[in-house]
């Protein structure tokens, strides 16, 4: 049985992997690091601009894992899964037998769709995670009439607006779209957009944004077919935007306030799946997609089991490291468990992934040289930029008023088709935000929510669209 040894071992080749080789490449390249992932391909972050001191851009695309041996002298790759962890002798065994000797070890591995239930019965149940489940969808897609879909987050949203020429059931568990980053006014928004022919047609279909669009490699080489490839970008519906069902004709219909009861394969009609939902109706569909989130995998043995959060993943202090000393986790398969600052807190996106592993390295790198860390500032307010139907959407801080109670008045702005402003005040003081469309207002309402100005004297005029409030704050 074959052993070799490293100071830094490293395990997934996510956002989160990648980010933490790329930091400690910069922090300590003299010492020996070791990547283990199960794809040939990784995802490659680069050109990280700051524009404001939260709101970063940065490009990501996936890459050759050989080519993180340009920026890491002392990197050496092994394209294996993981199989156990020895936290007591500090040895790491893959699944073909490598046995790894860490200094410290952290583990990257992301997480797995949560899918509808009789997922492993039927092929035709699609669980959308990666580039690989992104391909099959293509498929599906050219030859399908009518889909169901399962989900209300980004994934789901951005199917039903990215797919055409297919009839679509979109099932979700709430009373109003996109609850996972949006409010019920955000949602009746995005409604009114795409509500009507004339609607969607004066929508924006290329926004220009703060940020990178991201891309996904038509092909990926994954050693174990077990192991699926890293999470996508936040941009990965534009590859659909070019795909068209042949035959069809293209439908929206949203059922809220259900789920899926059980799914049954025909074996004659015109469509091959039945499913069964919980308000008792039926749905013959052609396909499903499930995008319900994902789980922390963490699907390997330990001689000692750190703690776990209350979401399943690796529970983690303020400097991403585990209950077991030397042992750090970031990204989805973390868990954060230490005191949150008062505007920020976790939600399992590729922008806190990068975050965590950058934190998880200064925190290995301190270790290994016997030095103080201090938590990164990225950590004092939320942000996050995405895209959904074809608008930029911004969330600042606490921007559905999470963990406020009722205790906070909210103010909005919106012009149809163009923008959406939710401001949420207490006690005068700005604590979240949603912005969606081209506001440039993302820099001023960070200044607000991090120096807590009292905005008491401006009223209503905060959002007045006659008054340039962004100059008194800049």
């Amino acid at each position: 049985m074959a052993t070799i040894k490293t100071t830094y071992l490293i395990v997934g080749g996510g956002i989160a992997g990648v980010t933490c080789v790329e930091t400690l490449a910069i922090l300590n390249p003299e010492e020996t690091l070791i990547l283990v992932t199960a794809s040939s391909l990784v995802k490659n972050v680069s050109n990280v601009s700051f524009f404001a001191k939260t709101v970063v851009k940065f490009d990501v695309h996936e890459t050759e894992a050989n080519s993180l041996k340009k920026i890491h002298p002392n990197l050496d790759i092994v394209y294996d899964s993981l199989e156990s962890v020895d936290t007591t002798n500090k040895f790491a065994k893959t699944s073909k037998g490598l046995v790894i000797n860490y200094g410290t070890i952290c583990i990257c591995t992301g997480g797995i769709p949560k899918l509808i239930s009789d997922s492993n019965k039927s092929k035709r149940i699609l669980g959308i995670r990666d580039t690989e489940s992104v391909q099959e969808f293509q498929e599906k897609l050219k030859t399908g009439k009518k889909m169901l879909i399962v989900g209300n987050g980004g994934i789901a949203s951005e199917i039903v607006h990215a797919t055409r020429g297919i009839q679509k059931v979109w099932v979700i568990r709430d009373d109003y779209i996109s609850s996972t980053f949006i409010d019920p006014g955000a949602a009746e928004f995005f409604q009114n957009t795409f509500r009507n022919k004339s609607s969607a047609d004066d929508a924006p279909k290329h926004v220009i944004t703060r940020r990178h669009v991201f891309t996904e490699e038509d092909t990926v080489v994954a050693l174990n077919r077990d192991l699926k490839s890293a999470a996508l970008g936040p941009d990965w519906y534009r590859k659909l935007e070019g795909v068209r069902s042949e035959t069809g004709e293209q439908e929206l219909e949203i059922i809220y306030k259900v789920e899926v009861k059980f799914v049954n394969e025909l074996q004659d009609g015109d469509y091959p799946l039945e499913v069964e939902l919980t308000n008792g109706r039926r749905v013959l569909c052609d396909f499903v997609v499930s995008a319900t989130g994902v789980e922390p995998a963490v699907n390997f043995i330990w001689d000692q089991m750190p703690d776990k959060g209350t979401d399943g993943g690796l529970a983690v202090n303020e400097y991403q490291e585990t209950s077991v000393k030397d042992v750090f986790a970031a990204g989805d398969v973390a868990s954060a468990a230490w005191p949150y600052a008062p505007h920020w807190f976790q939600l399992r996106l590729w922008t806190q992934a990068r975050q965590m592993a950058a934190m998880a390295a200064k925190s290995m790198h301190a270790r290994i040289t016997n030095q103080e860390v201090l938590q990164d500032f990225c950590f004092e307010l939320f942000t996050h930029c995405t895209t959904l139907f074809g608008y930029r959407i911004v969330l600042l801080g606490k921007y559905n008023g999470q963990g406020l109670g009722t205790d906070y008045e909210i103010l909005l702005r919106t012009t149809p088709q163009l923008e959406y402003i939710k401001f949420v005040l207490q006690n005068g003081r700005l604590q979240g935000a949603i912005l969606i469309g081209e506001t440039d207002l993302e820099e001023m309402c960070e200044n607000l929510i991090l120096d807590q100005i009292d905005l008491s004297p401006f009223g209503d005029d905060i959002l007045n669209p006659d008054i340039d409030i962004d100059d008194y704050f800049d």
